[in-house]
């Protein structure tokens, strides 16, 4: 399991502090409660430190509520594993982390009835610079992980420089 179902704090946000899963959906929720006339979306993105300090990369997961035209809340959290050794591999691992977590994440929201949002993933690649060589490879493994039909609405891949949910959320706590 991707993230402990217990009421461990593994969470964080700059409003709220440290939370469980059962805190986040509960915001998540809240955030949501209010009407608004163009919607909401669920982005998760996940990226990593480059500089693989001792032996370790560590990477950051975050999940988005944007209620579009009208901001939004997110919450992180922390996972360390072994050392990349590549950028591809780096880059790789981050989309299988958010995909293990949506996966999950999925099966939770639809407790709150909360499937009925775009969901986005956003992953740490783009047409300009190193990762330009694996977007398509990225993206397409995305597209065929079988996520989308858990998810009835489907869901975007997003990526640079539209994958801010990867690229400016998370990438802010590595």
């Amino acid at each position: 399991m991707l993230y402990n179902t217990s009421m461990v704090k593994e969470f964080h946000s700059i409003t709220y502090g440290d939370l469980s899963i059962a805190d986040v959906l509960f915001h998540l929720a809240d955030f949501a409660s209010s009407e608004n006339p163009k919607g909401y979306r669920i982005i998760i993105g996940t990226d990593s430190n480059g500089h693989n300090s001792g032996g370790k990369t560590e990477y950051i997961t975050a999940i988005i509520v944007h209620r579009v035209g009208g901001g939004g809340i997110y919450f992180w959290k922390k996972a360390t594993e072994r050392k990349a050794f590549s950028l591809r591999e780096r880059i790789y691992r981050e989309a299988i982390i958010s995909l293990d977590f949506a996966s999950e994440l999925i099966k939770d929201l639809a407790k709150y009835n909360l499937l009925t949002w775009p969901f986005e993933i956003h992953v740490d690649v783009g047409n300009m610079g190193e990762t330009r060589e694996i977007i398509n490879e990225v993206v397409g493994m995305i597209r065929g992980s079988g996520l989308a039909s858990m998810y009835r609405s489907g869901f975007e891949v997003k990526t640079k420089p539209n994958s801010f949910g990867a690229s400016k959320v998370a990438d802010r706590y590595t």
